[in-house]
């Protein structure tokens, strides 16, 4: 059984930064970062293999948001720049015992709490 805590989320202006940190209890394989508005589906955002060797984008976040993982520190990261008030969602860390770029919720087995993420305008 694997935990995960997210954290660094917060309140930033649009065109603002933010770094969001997962830290896992263990080693990892694969893991992945999504984010959940009300009333919608858990979105994928990004994607990052056991080495940090490859990773993976949604097309909406490419060239604004990096994925990054230090395994000595069992920590993945989401840096993330140029915010939009559109990015304001829960961020969630996730990670699977399968390996491979993993862009659908559900082949993720372990997730954190989720960590609040709001843009202003």
């Amino acid at each position: 059984q694997v935990q995960l805590v997210e954290s660094g989320g917060g309140l930033v202006q649009a065109g603002d930064s933010l770094r969001l940190s997962c830290a896992a209890s263990g080693r990892t394989s694969t893991m992945g970062w999504f984010r959940q508005v009300p009333g919608k589906e858990r979105e994928f955002i990004a994607t990052i293999i056991g080495t940090g060797s490859s990773s993976y984008y949604a097309d909406f976040v490419r060239g604004r948001f990096t994925i990054s993982r230090d395994n000595t520190k069992n920590t993945m990261y989401l840096q993330m720049n140029s915010l939009k008030p559109e990015d304001t969602a829960v961020y969630y860390c996730a990670t699977s015992t399968r390996g491979g770029l993993l862009t659908r919720a559900n082949r993720y087995e372990y997730w954190g709490q989720g960590t609040q993420v709001t843009v202003s305008s």
